[in-house]
């Protein structure tokens, strides 16, 4: 940790070196998670409920989705750029290296321009919870943490592509920046189909959906208070489709 710690502190100053530009880049990261949850705002009146979720409802699962995703995209970015190591040869150093590969990419990129995101997030949160019942703020960070362990294996899915075909395919980005869009109303709107999908394939319906169930007294058993716990065991498909296409490296001498 004390070698990361080292890297986290070099990107910090790196971008730092540049306010201007890391200020107008955050800010505009700020802009479009804004423009996403107040869309919420003007479509759903003060005192009409959509499929039984009113409207500070609806922007609280917008907010932890938002703060996971934003998260996620600071530390774990490094894998959407792996095609480009692959393709000019500085992912042989990574395997050289005595240390893990996944590791090294996890200090090559730090996103903090994503703060914007993440702050816009954080306030929409705060404001919902003080008009809505009292709800553990411990849980709601149990949520957002799951949740960015949940986006943090996708990117690291997205990555592993990039050992079969190269380079990175854009279509990956609906289960990346498409769950993000759809997790700022809760999972249910877009019907049973997209439902099961976002539970049993790619468990973001375990830390949005579920839990919320249980915390604004729609659902009284306690299962779905539970339930996010069983999303971290998405590691189990993620670290095998890593090692299945990390197989397929060859370098680019073979």
């Amino acid at each position: 940790m004390k070698l990361y710690f080292k890297f986290f502190s070099m990107h910090l100053r790196r971008q730092l070196q540049y306010r201007t530009s890391f200020f107008f880049v955050a800010f505009g990261q700020a802009c479009v998670a804004a423009t996403s949850l107040i869309s919420i705002v003007f479509l759903m009146p003060p005192g009409v409920a959509v499929m039984g979720f009113n409207r500070n409802e609806v922007l609280l699962a917008g907010a932890i989705i938002n703060l996971s995703y934003a998260t996620a995209e600071c530390f774990a970015r490094g894998f959407d750029s792996l095609g480009g190591l692959i393709q000019s040869g500085d992912f042989d150093r990574a395997v050289v290296r005595p240390i893990s590969e996944i590791y090294q990419i996890f200090m090559m990129t730090i996103e903090f321009t994503r703060i914007g995101r993440f702050l816009v997030a954080l306030l929409t949160m705060g404001i919902v919870l003080s008009q809505l019942p009292p709800i553990s703020i411990w849980y709601l960070i149990f949520l957002v943490l799951t949740g960015a362990f949940v986006y943090t294996c996708l990117f690291i899915i997205y990555g592993s592509i990039c050992f079969y075909t190269t380079e990175n395919l854009e279509f990956f980005n609906i289960l990346t920046d498409g769950t993000k869009e759809f997790g700022k109303a809760p999972f249910s709107f877009y019907g049973d189909n997209i439902l099961k999908f976002l539970t049993y394939v790619i468990p973001l319906a375990l830390i949005q959906y579920y839990p919320l169930l249980y915390l604004l007294g729609k659902k009284q058993n306690i299962f779905f208070a539970i339930v996010p716990v069983f999303a971290y065991l998405f590691v189990i498909p993620t670290n095998f489709i890593w090692r299945k296409a990390r197989k397929h490296y060859g370098s680019t001498g073979s």
